[in-house]
């Protein structure tokens, strides 16, 4: 019997719009898990979404099975995203056993609407991340070189979103964020928030926060959710500033490598 996740009973499933706001673009469903792959850039794109966790032992091991050999055709980790709660101790209890181990502890924040528009000032908006955007986005973020960076803007464009970015006084872009509008049109997800090393406490990142918030409002959105690692109180307080409380946590569970035997 599958079992219920906690946050389906907010105004939407988190899990599925946090799907398609960062669509991997290589996926399978085994079973109950959406398997996704995109070359190995970024741990989200290239995890597994546990979207119903059976309490059938011998299915899950038929599961992870699946997926250990449709990763290792890729040359990729078997890595589960699993949020917090009851309905995840099964799968958790099979991952502990086959010794996956616990990273990166991520908070899932949410608000309601904004009400009310307004100009922001020195923010520019566009559909599509600029080259500029990109830069600075990757300068902070980034995993890697030119393919990488392909890859990652592949992910931002599998779903529709606004993109905004502030520049420094000599013209050059200092912090950026995009917000996701996933396919139902309700919602809009927080993500890529980065602002350059020399441009921080100057409330560069708040400015980017509040115009993607304003135009999600022209957009009618009925909510936003975001995602911070647990360790960045910094941005987590500036989130709640913003309105924003804490909704759920999820962590990665990483399959070790397996050593080869050595020796004569």
């Amino acid at each position: 019997m599958a079992a219920t996740h906690p946050l389906e009973c907010a105004p939407m499933d988190l899990e599925t719009a946090m799907d398609a706001a960062w669509p991997a673009l290589d996926r399978h469903e085994a079973g109950g898990w959406v398997l996704r792959a995109a070359g190995g850039v970024t741990q989200r794109a290239n995890s597994i979404w546990p979207r119903t966790i059976s309490g059938d032992p011998d299915l899950q091991q038929a599961q992870l099975r699946e997926a250990r050999s449709w990763y290792r055709s890729r040359r990729l980790p078997v890595i589960f995203q699993v949020f917090d709660g009851q309905h995840a101790a099964a799968l958790n209890g099979l991952l502990d056993a086959e010794g996956f181990t616990w990273q990166s502890e991520t908070l899932v924040m949410t608000r309601g609407p904004l009400t009310g528009t307004s100009e922001q000032a020195g923010v520019e908006i566009s559909r599509e991340p600029s080259a500029d955007w990109l830069e600075a986005w990757w300068e902070v973020d980034g995993r890697g070189g030119a393919d990488a960076l392909a890859t990652a803007r592949d992910i931002l464009l599998g779903c529709p979103s606004i993109y905004a970015l502030v520049r420094d006084g000599h013209g050059l872009p200092a912090a950026v964020g995009r917000l996701a509008i996933p396919a139902d049109g309700t919602h809009g997800g927080v993500y890529c928030m980065a602002t350059r090393a020399e441009a921080r406490r100057r409330g560069h990142g708040a400015a980017v926060l509040r115009a993607l918030l304003h135009a999600g409002a022209e957009e009618g959105l009925s909510g936003y959710w975001l995602l911070v690692t647990a360790p960045n109180h910094a941005a987590q307080a500036l989130y709640a500033t913003a309105g924003f409380t804490e909704a759920g946590r999820y962590r990665y569970r990483q399959e070790r490598p397996r050593r080869a035997l050595t020796g004569c």
